[in-house]
């Protein structure tokens, strides 16, 4: 078998690989710098669709990580990314926060409510019944259903929330459509932030906490991936999967020697 490349660029999840209910995980300032000194691409990934980049680098920098905004790649971008190539100057009923509606508006899409294109769903904290009356409405009027992503639940300080994959089961349901999931583990979104920093995935690495999104994607998508343990998922979890991660490591602290 043939021996792999070096590792020239590094994508990393953030909640539960960096950071963790708004505390840094000890090591993620080490790995940021390490990162930023060695001048190798890499990209900090969320399938949270809330923040626009601008946001995420702003709630970084006050827990002391200094990202600079195109190292910030969301799923809210990779499905903007996925539209634009798909139907270029089309329309959205969009049920979402900035990150999404400011992806979708900065490659010139219109957001309406009137026969649109398509209905997007990401994440937002307040899900209204009347949105998603609404968005029921227009996909069995013909609009294509598509969804940042398939968290069904999202992290709280109270405890696991209903996050967009949840809803999009909801509204699946009503209309009997599956939508069309950009965000991980779709290895779509790792392509495209891979082409977003000029890295290729032979000489890439994916470092996550969840086996289902973060090491799926990374291993769709031909990359090595590095499992920590200071997320979602333990040690014990990872023989539940048909597939393992590359590497399985305690913590992202474990990794800053490998920049």
């Amino acid at each position: 078998m043939a021996e792999r490349k070096p590792i020239e660029s590094w994508l990393t999840d953030m909640d539960g690989v960096l950071i963790h209910e708004g505390t840094p995980i000890p090591g993620a300032d080490a790995f940021i710098k390490r990162l930023r000194e060695s001048g190798k691409p890499f990209l900090l990934l969320t399938n949270n669709s809330i923040y626009t980049p601008r946001d995420l680098q702003a709630r970084l920098s006050r827990m002391g990580l200094d990202v600079p905004v195109e190292n910030i790649w969301t799923s809210a971008l990779a499905t903007a990314k996925f539209l634009d190539a798909q139907r270029p100057g089309g329309t959205a009923y969009v049920i979402g926060e900035a990150g999404l509606t400011t992806a979708l508006h900065d490659i010139g899409y219109i957001l309406t409510d009137h026969e649109p294109d398509y209905v997007v769903l990401g994440e937002t904290r307040t899900y209204s019944f009347e949105a998603m009356t609404k968005a029921v409405r227009l996909i069995n009027a013909g609009a294509r259903f598509i969804c940042t992503n398939p968290d069904e639940t999202g992290p709280s300080t109270e405890g696991p929330l209903p996050a967009t994959g949840a809803v999009a089961a909801l509204i699946t349901k009503a209309t009997g459509k599956k939508p069309y999931f950009a965000g991980k583990p779709n290895p779509l979104m790792m392509r495209t932030g891979l082409n977003a920093i000029g890295a290729h995935s032979e000489t890439s690495a994916m470092i996550g906490d969840r086996m289902d999104t973060d090491v799926l994607a990374g291993l769709e998508a031909g990359m090595r991936t590095y499992l920590v343990l200071t997320g979602l998922t333990s040690a014990a979890d990872t023989e539940k999967f048909p597939y393992r991660p590359t590497h399985t490591v305690d913590s992202i602290a474990d990794l800053v020697d490998l920049v």
